[in-house]
């Protein structure tokens, strides 16, 4: 079905893809090699609801969990692009929503130059394992302060930081925060 011609059609608009089937699941998008998304269901309860945060037998990666930290992120507020050689991150939005972004810039990998997006949070919950190697940020997409809890496989050397960054529009990663959200 052809909209080329209709008149009540703006000339820069683009249909929308699909990001979600008829029983809510999200559209899968190609995953970046190693990244592991793992959705989790919020269970109401007689004071609230409880989600689960990290569990060993959900199959994810394999690693040891050796440090926790969280961080709040201000509305609209922006953590990028970070990256790490040998310590690999485990995302969860605890509070609020957000943009996780992961870009694959690794020369051996089956996925270099792919970019994985994921909005997650309290009302979508799921851990995101972000390995090695890989760039990523997060962006609040909410209108609430949001916190981000990291349970990494190695934790900080305060010395000696397994830590890269870039600027959040760095013209080295195909990518642009604070757009199409």
């Amino acid at each position: 079905m052809a909209h080329e011609n209709e008149t009540w059609l703006l000339p820069n608009a683009k249909k929308a893809e699909q990001s979600i089937t008829c029983d809510w699941q999200l559209t899968r998008q190609n995953l970046i090699a190693g990244v592991e998304v793992k959705e989790i269901k919020a269970v109401p309860t007689g004071y609230g609801y409880l989600i689960e945060v990290f569990r060993s037998d959900w199959l994810v990666d394999r690693e040891p969990v050796n440090q926790i930290f969280m961080s709040n992120i201000a509305v609209g507020g922006v953590s990028a692009w970070h990256m790490h050689a040998v310590t690999t991150d485990r995302l969860f939005v605890s509070e609020g929503m957000m943009r996780i972004v992961l870009y694959d810039n690794r020369p051996d990998s089956p996925t270099r130059g792919l970019i994985n997006q994921f909005r997650f949070g309290v009302v979508r919950p799921a851990l995101v394992v972000v390995p090695p190697r890989v760039w990523h940020g997060v962006e609040n997409s909410g209108t609430n302060p949001a916190v981000l809890i990291n349970a990494v496989n190695l934790a900080y050397q305060y010395e000696a930081p397994d830590h890269w960054r870039l600027p959040p529009n760095s013209p080295d990663i195909p990518f642009e925060f604070h757009k199409d959200l």
